[in-house]
């Protein structure tokens, strides 16, 4: 599917608490994506008033990391961020050296996913950043207020990679958690477009996290398979693998996660499957487009993805999608 000619008409400010916390103009954040949350994608979503992310475990060195964030500064003056994802391996990446990376480049939001963030609380309040804290509950959410984030990304059940193990949805989880936070969140999992925007605002959160949607952008450094099958592919076009093991991940439905439910949910062990879901495996599926070369993730969401389209037009259009579906909605319950 050819990509639509980008618009440049500017999109009307969608004002929330978090577009004021971080100098944002539209409550829009690019999810920071494995080999996805690179300059590119990152500054066209910022250039629109969005807060694009770069991911820092994508960039194999800190150095790399600090290079990638130059670029992105090349191609944008506004605001953005660094996805530094947390998760123990029996080799962690250099976390320190990666958050020094982050801190002399001069970048002030840092979104962090996985375990906890309280072991770099410290330093990153130290050297101002505000730290936007990525979780699947609400006892989570909760906990990261605690230790000083300045806001929270909450993912439901409908969300790609890791939906923990509590399967609530958006439409619970939301309300729950603004009931429960007192700083600013963004709502994540399942939202492609102004009427889920208008939705989260109205069930309690600031703004939206998209990663799916951006996946499928004209920026997004994946191959055009990856695109055109998300284009696609409906919301029952995904799987859930390692349910077995309580460490769930939604990932595109294929062959190989197929498979992979197969064998776990035949008395497998992680060690049956570890070589069918290396992140080697779905690395290349983005970089050479063979779409069963590895598990790939991929929200509900791709049932709501029509077109590849440009990252700064998908901010605009679902900006203004919104503000018509709140203006109808007013003009439907008013009198």
């Amino acid at each position: 599917m050819p990509d639509p000619a980008p618009s440049t008409l500017p999109a009307p400010r969608l004002r929330t608490r978090f577009t004021d916390l971080l100098g944002i103009e539209h409550p829009i954040v690019q999810g920071g994506m494995m080999w996805v949350g690179r300059a590119e994608l990152a500054a066209a979503v910022s250039e629109a008033g969005g807060l694009g992310i770069i991911t820092a475990l994508t960039q194999p060195t800190p150095a790399e990391l600090a290079r990638e964030i130059e670029r992105t500064r090349k191609l944008t003056d506004k605001p953005f961020g660094v996805n530094l994802t947390i998760l123990p391996t029996i080799t962690p990446p250099p976390y320190d050296a990666y958050r020094r990376a982050i801190v002399d480049s001069g970048v002030t939001i840092v979104e962090t996913a996985g375990s906890s963030p309280e072991p770099h609380m410290e330093f990153f309040a130290e050297h101002g950043v505000r730290v936007i804290h990525k979780c699947t509950s609400v006892r989570h959410a909760v906990k990261a207020e605690r230790l000083g984030v300045a806001a929270v990304s909450i993912d439901g059940f409908e969300c790609a990679g890791h939906p923990g193990e509590d399967d609530v949805p958006g439409l619970v989880l939301v309300p729950a958690a603004a009931d429960a936070l007192t700083i600013p969140f963004v709502a994540s999992g399942g939202f492609a477009d102004g009427r889920g925007l208008a939705a989260a605002l109205a069930l309690g959160a600031d703004g939206i996290n998209m990663g799916s949607r951006f996946l499928c952008s004209a920026e997004a450094p994946v191959a055009a398979s990856v695109k055109r099958r998300i284009v696609e592919a409906s919301e029952l076009d995904t799987r859930l693998i390692f349910r077995e093991l309580r460490n769930t991940a939604r990932v595109a439905r294929n062959e190989v996660s197929d498979e992979v439910v197969r064998l776990l949910a035949a008395g497998g062990a992680f060690d049956d499957v570890r070589s069918l879901v290396s992140g080697a495996r779905g690395r290349r599926v983005f970089e050479e487009g063979d779409l069963d070369a590895g598990v790939w993730s991929v929200g509900l969401a791709q049932g709501l993805i029509r077109d590849v389209a440009p990252a700064g037009d998908l901010v605009r259009r679902i900006v203004a999608e919104a503000r018509e579906v709140m203006l109808r909605l007013a003009e439907r319950t008013s009198g």
